[in-house]
């Protein structure tokens, strides 16, 4: 029966065969008024139960000082002489209360309507006086790592409720399977109100994922919450950066929903003047037959479309709301439940921050389209207004979308506190629909005021959110640096911060505040240890920056942006082993870093790691295949290791991405390859690429027919004019014809003695008859090189002179023969 009830806890809602059970065995005494209230969603109720404030209260002994540690205490002595005899029911009785706090906790910062409980309510009478002065402790016990909470969190005593129930006492709840699950929750709605990712957060979720995996057979009849399980260990893992832990989760909660989700394409309009009907994606959604038939009671019903926020109509007069179909039922989407959006919406987060895609328009374009399969069935608050989020945060680089977004996100706030939508429903399906805290769309909403212009709006909503690093951006901005400085003191006359100390110190770009901000945390300030290291970036003290962000990454590991800066630090620094470590734990977080792979290979190359190098530049235009610097760099590792075919594929796409890329070292190290047949690093004969070479050299003669070198090399591939066919013959001596006319059109050759001796060198392989260039080559010769004294040609170039002068000879001698025939 417990595990029974922990799912419904976990599910919030009874199914009818579940609700009439537990009437029937446990709807009586205490934990049943506790576990009707929650699934009622009265979490204030369960909170001013009279058995939890007699849980709560005490005679406050030392709680004014370590709040925290009063609550564990309470909590302890509750499970282990508390008034119910069960020690099964007094746990329950704790998950209850810790699922309430959680549930109000998001309430109160992510979903609304805004809560009417307060702090006060919740202490026991002796405490209420020090209700102001427990407001900072509260904070100061939900900083990690070295990162800030949210100045204006709400309700944090419920979030540290729930810490010390689910984290603190649940070793000592050994009656209950699925508390690790609710650990889960909490770690997602504590990171979110962090500054940065906190690796204690990460260490527990991994763990606590590990427990909930063992029990998973124990969930396999209630497949709708096994498959919200895995979404939400993949949102949890996107948030630390474990992409292929989320891609896992993400497989098997695709699998357990039974959808079957591909792309297609169908004919159809994109603007109200289209006149023909063009290609449009499609998105094809199927049911496995034995999904379609079952019968899903565990799965939320619907939200009445009323009780959801607006989706605005676009209204432009050129494009299309909605893509025009030919056909349109054709693809019509099955009637999705809440897990199955879910699931849709998270291939949407894709192309989100932090996602797995990077943002470019044709993963933005895809992305679109799957939010638009998702709004056409609004059923659910959380889906329906991370997609509605996710949608403004995609199109607010086009023009015609922006006015849609900025309304469609004022339209959310206002929805905020709407009353006619019970937190009951905006719950259902919340932990796995990655809904924005409420300060977050607000600042979402005053970035696109700022982004069109309306700077002195969107300030208003940075300094009503104190958001303060924003407030500073928008007076910089505004040209008011002055100003800056301003508010941030007046902030700091009001209560120090380490976070203000930062932000004076990013502005008067000055040691001795971040100095303060660090001794202010207690030397636990991952931001002021890195924003010190950058301002010594800045003034070129490459070394004290690196003992910066080396202390700021003993505090807190998971800090992509240091990772990066301290690798580029490094290789300032000649260092390359560091800057090699630097930029691999870069890449670990953020594996479509296209900037880290290239450092990373630079450093590899540096180090004489060549085969290193070679992949990692291979992960680095995985991400951009369109950075020719990249495939620069690609190229000369090809060519360095002996990968001849990479190489030629390599020096085809520059010549796509760069109308005059030219690079005739490459051409004859890939040409003495082939012509030498040489073995590359697969171990085939170079010599199979000849084909390939001829056809490369063909295209780059055409770009760069004034190149001698060009012509030279390809010449090389055809013998030289020595080889045993006379078709080969014929268009090597064709080759290097063209090759000596660009020499000689080249011009100044003739006065410099070595120019000219290996223009001389090159026509001794041809021989035209009177289009030889012997003719002209060595009048002109003995005219600018001969010594006017002695009427001698100088020593160091008389022996080609003289091969050159029995080459015309021979050339006029065969000339006479042919004409006296």
């Amino acid at each position: 029966m417990s595990l029974r009830t922990e799912i419904s806890i976990l599910r919030g809602f009874f199914t009818p065969e579940e609700a009439a059970a537990w009437k029937l065995n446990s709807g009586t005494g205490e934990v049943g008024s506790l576990l009707e209230s929650l699934m009622e969603g009265d979490f204030e109720a369960v909170l001013q139960n009279q058995h939890i404030l007699d849980l709560l209260a005490g005679d406050g002994s030392g709680a004014d000082e370590d709040i925290e540690a009063y609550l564990e205490g309470r909590v302890s002595l509750y499970l282990t002489c508390g008034p119910c005899d069960d020690q099964r029911t007094r746990e329950l009785v704790l998950l209850v209360l810790a699922a309430s706090c959680l549930h109000l906790f998001a309430q109160s910062n992510w979903t609304g309507p805004s809560v009417s409980i307060a702090l006060c309510d919740l202490l026991p009478p002796i405490l209420q006086p020090f209700n102001e002065r427990l407001s900072a402790p509260l904070r100061s016990h939900l900083l990690l790592d070295g990162e800030s909470v949210y100045t204006l969190v709400a309700n944090p005593f419920l979030l540290l409720l729930a810490r010390v129930i689910l984290v603190k006492c649940s070793s000592r709840m050994l009656s209950l399977q699925l508390v690790p699950w609710w650990t889960l929750r909490y770690i997602s709605l504590h990171q979110q109100i962090l500054e940065d990712c906190s690796p204690q957060l990460h260490s527990l979720a991994q763990s606590s994922m590990d427990t909930v995996m063992k029990c998973e057979p124990g969930l396999s009849e209630h497949c709708t919450l096994a498959t919200q399980f895995h979404l939400e260990c993949s949102y949890i893992s996107l948030m630390y950066y474990d992409y292929k832990l989320a891609k896992e989760h993400i497989r098997k909660a695709q699998e357990l929903s039974g959808l079957d989700i591909s792309m297609t394409g169908a004919l159809g309009k994109r603007t109200h003047f289209q006149q023909k009907n063009l290609a449009q994606l499609v998105l094809q959604v199927e049911r496995k037959e034995e999904q379609a038939k079952a019968s899903r009671e565990d799965s939320p019903s619907y939200t009445p479309p009323s009780m959801l926020p607006r989706d605005y109509r676009l209204n432009d007069d050129t494009v299309l709301d909605h893509i025009s179909f030919a056909e349109p039922g054709q693809y019509d989407l099955p009637d999705l439940r809440a897990e199955e959006q879910a699931v849709h919406l998270w291939c949407c987060s894709l192309c989100g921050p932090p996602g797995l895609l990077p943002v470019n328009p044709l993963n933005i374009e895809d992305t679109l389209f799957f939010l638009q399969c998702i709004l056409s069935q609004p059923k659910f608050w959380a889906v329906h207004v991370s997609a509605l989020c996710l949608r403004t945060s995609l199109e607010k680089g086009s023009s015609r979308r922006a006015e849609r977004g900025m309304m469609q996100l004022q339209a959310i706030v206002d929805h905020f506190e709407d009353q006619r939508c019970p937190v009951t429903e905006r719950l259902k399906v919340f932990y796995c629909s990655r809904v924005s805290p409420r300060w977050v769309i607000q600042k979402q909403l005053a970035g696109l005021l700022s982004d069109l212009g309306c700077i002195s709006s969107a300030l208003l909503t940075y300094e009503k959110l104190q958001l303060w690093e924003d407030v500073v951006i928008c007076y910089e901005r505004l040209g008011q640096h002055g100003k800056a400085e301003e508010v941030v003191r007046r902030e700091l006359e009001k209560k120090e911060t380490p976070s203000l100390y930062c932000l004076l110190g990013d502005i008067l770009k000055d040691h001795q505040y971040y100095d303060r901000a660090w001794e202010l945390s207690g030397r636990r300030s991952a931001r002021a240890m890195r924003s010190k290291a950058l301002l010594h970036l800045q003034n070129k003290e490459l070394q004290q920056g690196v003992s910066c962000f080396q202390e700021s990454l003993r505090i807190n590991t998971i800090q992509l942006g240091v990772w990066f800066a301290l690798g580029c630090a490094y290789l300032a620094l000649e260092d390359y082993e560091g800057a090699a470590r630097g930029f691999h734990r870069c890449v670990g977080l953020e594996p479509d870093n296209a900037e880290a792979w290239n450092n990373l290979s630079t450093a590899y190359i540096r180090l004489r790691m060549k085969q290193k190098a070679f992949h990692t530049l291979r992960e680095a235009l995985k991400c951009n295949f369109e950075h020719w610097q990249i495939w620069e760099n690609y190229i000369t590792v090809c060519t360095d290791i002996g990968d001849f075919s990479e190489a030629v594929s390599a020096y085809h796409r520059l010549m796509d991405l760069r109308e005059n890329y030219k690079d005739v070292q490459i051409l004859q190290i890939l040409v003495g390859a082939v012509v030498e047949n040489l073995t590359d690093s697969h171990g085939e004969p170079a010599a199979t690429m000849l084909p390939k070479m001829k056809e490369l050299l063909g295209r780059v003669g055409a770009r760069h027919s004034s190149d001698a070198h060009v012509w030279q090399a390809y010449a090389r591939l055809y013998g030289d004019g020595h080889s045993s066919s006379p078709e080969d013959n014929e268009k090597a001596l064709e080759l290097l014809s063209k090759e000596l006319r660009c020499r000689v059109r080249a011009g100044g050759w003739e006065a410099d003695p070595l120019l000219f001796k290996e223009v001389i060198q090159r026509a001794l392989h041809l021989g035209e008859g009177e289009n030889s260039p012997g003719h002209v080559l060595l009048p002109v010769f003995q005219q600018r090189h001969t010594d006017v004294a002695t009427g001698q040609v100088h020593a160091e170039l008389q022996e080609v002179v003289n091969a050159l002068d029995q080459l015309v000879s021979q050339l006029q001698e065969l000339n006479r023969k042919l004409r006296e025939q």
